[in-house]
């Protein structure tokens, strides 16, 4: 059996692991003011937003790790198998929610989910670099990421709707079922790599293997070749380091709201767990739009005839530009408010108004990070791309953790103005990093080789 244009198929089942992945972690934020009544019903609010924080940075440490170590599984194992066992033990420790009774628990739980969901997104670099060619690789990222922010989409509205019929025990165990399903898809229809893959026609074979040209530097129809060094040599390129400080510094602007959103939103206004589902997926559709149109922006670039390095800088230059005047305004957004209450329609309430902001600020930040995400496969050839995307992944991580763990200090006082200002310049940091020590974007070769 023959089928037509499978590796959309497998771009889709992967996007689709990304929904189920930010359903997952969301549950948490989402659920956490009955947890927190339920579990610290002495504690005071700024107690409970501190506990929420210290078991939010012990995901993100555990996810770090994971990225790291699951860049080498995808390597080592393959994508069929890497993505298995990553969604089967993240739907597990998922699940394993239901049974904790406090911090300790909880970090444990969110400690293996971490670990297992890090798998989604080296993994997604290596399918890319795997069942893609080169012009269609940031299309093809930008889909899986949308899957990102269309999980944020239905996750807040579906936890708060789930909160009318089930306990939040219950929820975790729901939704950890959802990703066990995917399973049994993945492994039907993903039974090898293109060149071997039993239902891949030969004209698509061909389209995938033959614009893999930075991975198949020999010609031999093998997506894997290509320079591949050790970890200490992929260390020794300046290339390597730009793709790792420019994913640490854009990294927590996407975690800054994605942890966030629900406790600022009950915070800073008030909302129950049902007002933060009818405002808090707002955000996320920004991001959608923001995933495909990074992608199909670059695309359309390739299509013109400007070459990788022109295309790369240029999108991940806009989208942080996008970002930037965004970020500021969340610092005061009755100024935006004021401009959109000029409208002849109404007035706009201030959570409407900060909603928005965040729509355009996760916009810019998936319009820019589609194309991060391809720079190892850009650099590198396939064997190599997981582990120096893990490694990237790992750093992004850590400065992300950094940033979750200080907004309760940051804003102790109710006010989130001193996190977005920070996110402004780490959106500055990502641009500096592309432009100064990504070089020309093209495909490496040893040091003592030239670029070809």
């Amino acid at each position: 059996m023959k089928s037509k244009g499978l590796r959309w198929w497998v771009v889709g089942l992967v996007a689709l692991a990304a929904v189920i992945n930010y359903i997952d972690r969301q549950s948490m934020g989402v659920l956490w003011p009955d947890i927190a009544k339920d579990l610290y019903p002495d504690k005071t609010e700024l107690e409970r937003k501190d506990i929420y924080a210290i078991i939010s940075v012990v995901f993100m440490f555990a996810y770090a790790f994971g990225q790291a170590i699951f860049g080498k599984i995808f390597d080592w194992i393959g994508t069929r198998l890497g993505f298995a066992l990553s969604i089967g033990v993240w739907s597990i420790a998922t699940a394993l929610h239901a049974f904790a009774q406090g911090i300790l628990s909880f970090s444990i739980f969110r400690g293996i989910l971490g670990v297992a969901e890090a798998g989604n997104w080296p993994g997604a670099a290596k399918a890319n670099a795997e069942w893609f060619p080169t012009k269609e690789r940031a299309l093809a990222q930008g889909i899986f990421n949308s899957g990102a922010a269309i999980g944020g989409i239905i996750s807040i509205p579906l936890i708060a709707f789930l909160t009318i019929y089930f306990s939040w025990q219950m929820i975790f165990v729901v939704v950890g079922l959802i990703g066990l399903l995917w399973l049994i898809p993945w492994m039907v229809i993903v039974k090898s790599p293109p060149k071997t893959h039993p239902w891949l026609s030969e004209s698509e074979k061909e389209y995938i293997l033959t614009g893999q040209k930075n991975q198949d530097l020999d010609g031999d129809g093998e997506f894997d070749e290509g320079y591949n060094p050790s970890t200490g040599e992929l260390l020794q390129h300046k290339q390597s380091w730009g793709v790792i400080i420019a994913s640490a510094a854009i990294d927590p602007i996407w975690w800054l709201f994605v942890v966030w959103i629900p406790i600022y939103l009950y915070e800073v206004f008030g909302m129950n767990v049902k007002e933060i589902g009818l405002y808090g997926w707002v955000p996320y559709v920004g991001a959608m739009f923001g995933a495909w149109y990074g992608g199909l922006l670059a695309q359309n670039r390739m299509q013109k005839g400007w070459n990788v390095d022109r295309t790369r800088k240029f999108v991940i230059t806009l989208g942080c530009l996008i970002m930037l005047p965004s970020l500021l305004a969340m610092a005061d957004p009755t100024i935006v408010q004021n401009i959109l209450n000029l409208n002849p329609f109404g007035e706009v309430s201030l959570p409407v108004t900060a909603v928005l902001l965040m729509a355009i600020i996760l916009f810019g930040f998936q319009t820019a990070i589609g194309n991060v995400q391809t720079l190892p496969s850009d650099f590198f050839g396939g064997k190599t791309v997981g582990t120096l995307a893990g490694i990237a992944g790992m750093a992004a991580k850590f400065s992300a953790a950094g940033l979750v763990r200080f907004v309760p200090w940051l804003t102790a006082d109710g006010n989130y103005s001193p996190a977005f200002i920070i996110g402004a310049g780490l959106a500055l940091l990502a641009i500096a990093s592309v432009w100064l020590l990504c070089g020309k974007i093209e495909p490496l070769r040893p040091k003592t080789q030239k670029a070809y």
